[in-house]
C-alpha cells in the first residue's frame, strides 16, 4: 500500500499533552511540554549548576575557616588525649622516685624520663601525620560533598532529557503512522512497546 498524507502526532497523559509532532510546510515539528513542576525541577537545576560550577574547586573564606574549626577540634583532642596519656605517667614516675630515692638526681629517674619523654615524642610526631590526613580527609570530604550536588543537578537536567527524548519519540511514532504502509503496523506496535518500557524506566 501507498503512503497517505501526514498526520499529527502527539502522547497524552492525565489528559495532558506531552509531546506533538506536526508538520509546517515541509518541515516536521516536534514540541515536548513540561510539567510545572518538570520545568521547576529543570529550571532549579540549570541555574544552581551555574552558579555552582566556577567556585566548584574554591574554598571561600567562610569555608576555610569551618574547615579550620574542624581541624583545631581535631588538634586539640589530640593534644588532650596524648596529654591524659603521658602527663599521669610522669607524674607517676616522679612519685615513685621521689619515694625510692628521696630525689630526682639519680639515673633511675632520668632514665625512665628519657623513656617516657621519648614515648611522648613518638606520639607528638605520629599526631602530626595524622594531621596532615585529618585536613586532606576534610578537604576530600568537602569537594566531594561539592561534586555529589553537581552530579545530582546533572541527573535533574539528564532526566529532563530523558523524558523530551521519550515522549517526543513516542509521539513522532504516533505522526508517523499516517504516513506508513499498513505493513509496518507490527513494527510500530514493537517501537510502542519498547518507549513504554523507556518511559517506565524514567520513572523508575
Amino acid at each position: 500500500m501507498g503512503k497517505s498524507s501526514f498526520t499529527n502526532g502527539a502522547v497524552r497523559v492525565n489528559g495532558q499533552t506531552k509531546a506533538s509532532t506536526y508538520k509546517k510546510g515541509n518541515t516536521v515539528y516536534t514540541d515536548y511540554n513540561m510539567s510545572p513542576y518538570e520545568k521547576q525541577a529543570y529550571d532549579y537545576a540549570q541555574k544552581s549548576f551555574a552558579e555552582n560550577l566556577p567556585k566548584l574547586n574554591v574554598f571561600s573564606e567562610d569555608t576555610q575557616n569551618q574547615l579550620q574549626k574542624q581541624l583545631n577540634a581535631y588538634k586539640n583532642k589530640g593534644i588532650e588525649t596524648i596529654n591524659s596519656i603521658y602527663t599521669p605517667m610522669l607524674n607517676n614516675m616522679k612519685n615513685d622516685i621521689a619515694s625510692r630515692f628521696g630525689n630526682f638526681d639519680n639515673s633511675s629517674f632520668l632514665n625512665s624520663l628519657s623513656d617516657i619523654e621519648s614515648s611522648r615524642a613518638n606520639a607528638i610526631s605520629d599526631f602530626a601525620q595524622d594531621m596532615t590526613l585529618k585536613s586532606n580527609d576534610l578537604i576530600n570530604d568537602e569537594l566531594s560533598r561539592r561534586y555529589n550536588y553537581m552530579s545530582f543537578l546533572n541527573g535533574i537536567n539528564n532526566q529532563a532529557l530523558n523524558n523530551l527524548s521519550a515522549y517526543s519519540s513516542l509521539a513522532s511514532s504516533n505522526s508517523s503512522r499516517g504516513t506508513s504502509s499498513a505493513s509496518s503496523t507490527l513494527g510500530d506496535i514493537s517501537s510502542y512497546i519498547n518507549l513504554g518500557l523507556q518511559l517506565l524506566n524514567t520513572f523508575y
